[in-house]
């Protein structure tokens, strides 16, 4: 009768203690309990809060576990063991130990407001892992199979436009990392210079045009300057990357009639490509998701109504 009014004053004293926030001397003390009580899963259970609240969650895991081993039918096991699981960020885990101590006892609130909350917390970690999925693995090849018969249709047979579709894919996929990364891309043309005809000490794969939206001057004089450029480089296409952020003119995102706008004030950037067979526009709209940053699909665009730039390139024939 001694040491079982010892073993009860263990454990009130830890009670006192851990109402007291005092978690360290709670834990303590439930554990000198246990020594006396090893089969008690009253002990095992508080001595597992105890240890949750020490952020000690290995630790309170096997309490909450030989709690349910000394007492399967008790919901305060698998309720210790769901809170648990979810300081762990195991949420499928946690949710099924919650809806085993609903079983046990189907009236506690308490059990149902921590299934309501583990439900959208495993909701949001998994959509948190598909954003984060979506960053790391950009792969704008799946977005472009209409470009692809475009490009099939006008320069004929796959060797003669495969680098061209490569050189596209490769700058939309930079431009996506450095969203990704950065929040911004820069304002540039990429030109596919010729291996043999370029002279590569005079001309280079990228030209800056940050300033070139500035006003119809600006963009006027850049505009003039690329298709110069493109000329005297013997480059076979070039691509734009602009954010829509820098475009003071033109705004080709105002009034369009019919071929109006779509993505109203959503932020993303523009990527035109320019050859003389063929010219298309892209918008590749961005969001932010889970606090990350992610572009969406890209989206084509009539580039006769939302071209960036005038063409480039003087316009080829198939075939000619």
């Amino acid at each position: 009768m001694a040491a079982e009014a010892e073993e009860m004053s263990l454990k009130d004293k830890g009670n006192e203690f851990f109402k007291a926030g005092n978690y360290l001397k709670a834990a303590a003390l439930y554990t000198q309990a246990i020594k006396q009580d090893p089969s008690n899963p009253t002990l095992f259970s508080n001595r597992a809060a105890a240890f949750l609240h020490l952020v000690k969650l290995n630790k309170a895991l096997a309490d909450a576990e030989t709690t349910i081993s000394l007492n399967p039918q008790w919901e305060k096991g698998y309720f210790r063991k769901g809170c648990t699981l979810e300081a762990m960020e195991q949420y499928d885990d946690a949710l099924s130990a919650f809806q085993t101590a609903l079983q046990y006892n189907p009236q506690s609130a308490e059990v149902s407001r921590k299934i309501k909350r583990v439900s959208q917390l495993a909701k949001d970690k998994k959509r948190a892992q598909e954003v984060e999925n979506m960053r790391s693995n950009v792969d704008m090849v799946q977005h472009l199979d209409e470009f692809k018969s475009e490009m099939s249709e006008k320069y004929g047979a796959e060797e003669c436009w495969k680098h061209v579709f490569s050189f596209v894919v490769e700058t939309m996929e930079t431009a996506v990392k450095s969203w990704h990364e950065t929040s911004k891309v820069d304002a540039k043309v990429y030109f596919l210079l010729d291996k043999e005809k370029t002279d590569t000490e005079k001309y280079a794969p990228i030209v800056n045009v940050d300033k070139a939206f500035e006003s119809p001057h600006t963009h006027g004089s850049c505009f003039q300057f690329l298709r110069q450029y493109a000329d005297d480089s013997f480059s076979s296409a070039a691509c734009l990357v602009a954010p829509k952020s820098i475009i003071s003119y033109p705004q080709v995102w105002r009034g369009q009639g019919l071929r109006k706008w779509r993505h109203s004030q959503q932020d993303g950037f523009f990527v035109q490509f320019e050859s003389p067979l063929l010219r298309k526009l892209w918008f590749i709209p961005s969001s932010n998701e889970k606090g990350k940053t992610l572009c969406r699909d890209p989206e084509v665009l009539d580039i006769s109504a939302h071209e960036v730039f005038p063409r480039l390139f003087k316009e080829k024939l198939p075939n000619s």
